[in-house]
């Protein structure tokens, strides 16, 4: 029973990530923290950095993940299925689809009108986790702030906007100062 609920879990979340991976962080989030509570939202914010960090999409890292914590390999494969068979069968659809009609305006106000809600949902995502980040999923007052954090966070901000830093290097600087601050203050 559980893999056909990673299976279905998974498919919603392929068929409704428009946008890519980030616009289905809020859908990962919503199946697995909230509906299922497979995982806590400290263990997803992991998950989401572990999903970064490792080649592939994140959501087809995250069932990935998600179904080996849950069901073990078996869990792996009927999670990563659900959550691809979507998009194999809606880009082929939507290929043929774009090549017949493309200069068609509906399809192109069609698409037009999806960017700002892919806009929001990858907004969504990113606020949930910062608020997991610096205070830890609780309350958001300033004397719950990890500073640390904080302060790492707007490095990493301003070297990839303003020093268009590789992501990869920026990923293990934040790994090295925030292992220097927690051997600095213990």
């Amino acid at each position: 029973m559980i893999y056909l609920q990673l299976f279905l879990s998974f498919l919603q979340i392929g068929l409704f990530s428009f946008g890519g991976g980030y616009a289905a962080m809020p859908l990962i989030q919503g199946q697995v923290v909230t509906r299922y509570g497979w995982l806590t939202m400290e263990e997803f914010t992991d998950l989401i950095t572990i999903s970064q960090m490792t080649p592939g999409p994140i959501a087809i890292n995250s069932a990935t993940f998600v179904g080996i914590r849950i069901g073990g390999l078996p869990g792996a494969l009927a999670a990563t299925c659900g959550c691809v068979l979507p998009s194999c069968v809606i880009v082929t659809l939507i290929a043929r689809l774009y090549l017949r009609y493309r200069n068609m305006a509906v399809l192109q106000g069609v698409l037009e009108s999806l960017r700002p809600a892919v806009v929001a949902m990858i907004a969504s995502a990113g606020l949930s986790i910062l608020v997991t980040a610096f205070w830890g999923g609780g309350e958001i007052l300033l004397s719950n702030t990890d500073w640390s954090l904080a302060a790492i966070f707007v490095i990493c901000l301003a070297l990839l906007r303003k020093g268009k830093m590789d992501p990869i290097w920026v990923m293990l600087l934040a790994g090295v100062l925030k292992t220097l601050l927690a051997c600095v203050t213990k």
